[in-house]
């Protein structure tokens, strides 16, 4: 049996244009709750697993993408055809892409490991489970999930 920490996953958008692979391990897996995100992917949150760049390919369709970049200087990319928000490169992680967890095949071997920007998020989403809180600025500092 391969060792499923060096296992490459693949990825598509809905209209299967635009395909992709990510070499695993993956750099982390967050549920992101910050007002971008959300409105990105029309969703209470999103839940993201970062790549070292060089971790991951384009397979097919690169040419199908549409980058939008963001007042945070962060570029948000999706299929032209069908819509799909495929991926996210920030400035606060210069050196990975974070690839939305549900365009994933195989997205079972990676778990969110925390909630981010938690103090932004949807007033009518409550968070169910007990991944760690975070928010503030940053959206990296400890909160208490008792109160976010």
């Amino acid at each position: 049996m391969a060792d499923p920490s060096t296992q490459s996953l693949q990825g598509h958008c809905l209209c299967g244009r635009i395909r992709f692979q990510a070499q695993l391990p993956a750099k982390g897996c967050a549920n992101c709750h910050c007002q971008n995100c959300r409105r990105a992917h029309g969703a209470a949150f999103v839940t993201y697993a970062g790549f070292p760049f060089s971790q991951f390919q384009w397979l097919a369709g690169e040419e199908d993408l549409v980058r939008y970049r963001t007042e945070t200087d962060a570029t948000r990319s999706f299929c032209r055809h069908c819509g799909t928000t495929l991926c996210y490169e920030g400035p606060r992680w210069p050196d990975a892409i974070h690839i939305a967890l549900a365009v994933l095949e195989d997205s079972e071997l990676l778990q969110p490991s925390a909630h981010v920007y938690v103090d932004h998020g949807a007033p009518w989403h409550h968070i169910g489970d007990d991944l760690p809180h975070y928010g503030g600025t940053t959206g990296m500092e400890a909160k208490d999930p008792q109160i976010s």
